[in-house]
């Protein structure tokens, strides 16, 4: 079957689907690779993955390509579920005889829910790359791992194949991104311009709560590819994308164990590259500077929380201690670190948010990312929430695919969280060492300011909206103490 995979266009210009492990669109733009749909794409050569948001593909052009094609894949996220969903019904009233599978955390979690729509013919939960491969060569749905679907007015929940080991055996992505993809439409502000992006590895044996993949999609277990073959697909990279400036290894961590991450930087390191990873705070210095001598330049390092109770709520695996030696030992090598921050995990208040505040500016990341805390179906903290009545009705994302909060603690509002990631960036970044590094990398390098322009008024326009939403919530809160008082 002629097959289209495709990352829709669920919100204007939302930037947290098919690519994202925390869906929602970004403060600064940033596009990362729908890479979970690039191996099956890869398996079925006459395939095409439609990475919508990125190269700027609207609803209305991506539903003019249902008559194209026989069967639609489309990776879906929790926010912008019923925004895909609408797009899928378009899709097959425009050609009645598309087949129409819904892939992704959100579907794996709520199957029998995500099959209200007639035009979704069926689900795949967790890993899909052989089970669409296998329906779309021809095999009866019934026979497809994984696939929920209505069967004589009930519904059908197929057994899941087992995790993928040999992932060697898997296409490269990068291949199918010379295909389809402009890769200048991808960029990340902490990452080099133009990059791109694969896996080394699946699965991640850590068990943080509030983590999404691992608990919906890649699962647990921890399978890696033989290092010979990251170093080939790194090589094909390099040789395939004249002006690449650097490969960014999206596992869900790259660095968990020492042994593998020496073996690959041995060969990492004769092709002599630019080159970042996903990163934990437990990695000892011997294998930083492994890595360091291999090429990388930047590690994404979850903090979450500068609070050890709240890590110990969310079973982090990791103290504040370690974090600092951790951050000391990347300055010592020259390693960049991006650090990222939750506000609004389990145990939360507001002096817990200002030690972590005071965590990020002692760590003194050169840059970090202040999310807000979302429960996704799936999740433990999802059944935790819930168990203890502290999820809302409301909406977690504005109309444009902006993070809101839709959990309430004791003591906490609404408005306070996102007051809160406010107050985080502005006593973070507002430091004079960091606005004199922020202005340094900009005074002779015209491409930096013009990056650092965009990103501004990016950034001034969704803070705007976000003051917005905490003046409103400050406004209702009289009427609702009121009622409470009644």
């Amino acid at each position: 079957m002629r097959t289209l995979f495709l990352n829709p266009p669920s919100f204007e210009g939302f930037d947290g689907g098919a690519s994202s492990r925390w869906p929602a669109t970004r403060e600064i733009e940033s596009y990362w690779y729908p890479i979970w749909l690039c191996y099956p794409a890869g398996m079925l050569p006459d395939a095409k993955v439609v990475d919508a948001p990125p190269h700027k593909i609207s609803i209305e052009q991506t539903v003019a390509m249902a008559r194209d094609f026989e069967f639609l894949v489309l990776f879906t996220s929790t926010p912008g579920f019923y925004s895909d969903v609408r797009m899928a019904e378009m899709m097959k009233d425009s050609n009645p005889r598309l087949k129409i599978a819904f892939v992704g955390p959100h579907v794996s979690v709520l199957p029998e829910e995500s099959l209200a729509s007639k035009a979704i013919d069926f689900v795949v939960r967790g890993e899909f790359d052989y089970p669409i491969v296998d329906f779309a060569n021809g095999k009866p749905l019934a026979e497809i791992a994984g696939a929920s679907f209505r069967k004589n007015g009930r519904f059908q929940n197929n057994p899941e194949g087992p995790k993928i080991e040999d992932l060697d055996s898997l296409p490269w992505v990068t291949k199918v991104y010379k295909r389809d993809f402009d890769i200048t439409r991808y960029n990340v502000p902490f990452l080099l311009h133009p990059y791109l992006s694969f896996f080394t590895e699946r699965g991640c044996p850590a068990l943080c709560t509030f983590c999404l993949w691992p608990q919906t999609l890649s699962g647990h277990p921890w399978r890696t590819r033989s290092a010979d073959d990251v170093a080939a697909e790194a090589k094909f990279a390099l040789e395939s994308f004249p002006g690449l400036k650097e490969i960014f290894f999206d596992d869900d961590t790259f660095n968990i164990r020492k042994s593998r991450v020496i073996e690959l930087c041995a060969k990492l390191k004769p092709l002599n590259f630019t080159w970042s990873c996903t990163s934990r705070v437990t990695v000892d210095y011997e294998t930083l500077k492994a890595m360091k001598d291999a090429g990388c330049r930047l590690l994404i390092v979850g903090y979450e929380s500068g609070d050890p109770q709240i890590l110990k709520n969310i079973k982090k695996g990791a103290t504040v201690e370690r974090a600092i030696d951790f951050t000391g030992d990347c300055k010592k090598l020259g390693l960049v670190v991006h650090g990222d921050f939750i506000i609004g995990l389990p145990g939360e208040t507001r002096e817990s948010i200002n030690r972590t505040i005071e965590f990020a500016k002692r760590l003194d990341t050169e840059t970090i990312q202040v999310s807000i805390a979302h429960p996704y179906p799936g999740t433990e903290f999802y059944d935790y929430v819930k168990k203890n009545n502290l999820i809302t009705i409301d909406s977690m994302t504005d109309d444009g695919g902006h993070q809101l909060p839709n959990i309430i603690y004791p003591g906490l509002d609404r408005g306070e969280l996102v007051e809160a990631v406010e107050r985080f960036y502005g006593e973070f970044y507002f430091r004079p060492k960091v606005v004199w590094r922020i202005v340094r990398k900009a005074l002779f390098n015209g491409a930096e300011r013009r990056r650092l322009a965009k990103e501004a008024r990016e950034y001034l326009a969704l803070r705007s909206k976000r003051k917005k939403f905490v003046a409103e919530q400050r406004q209702s809160q009289p009427v609702s103490d009121a009622v409470a008082g009644d």
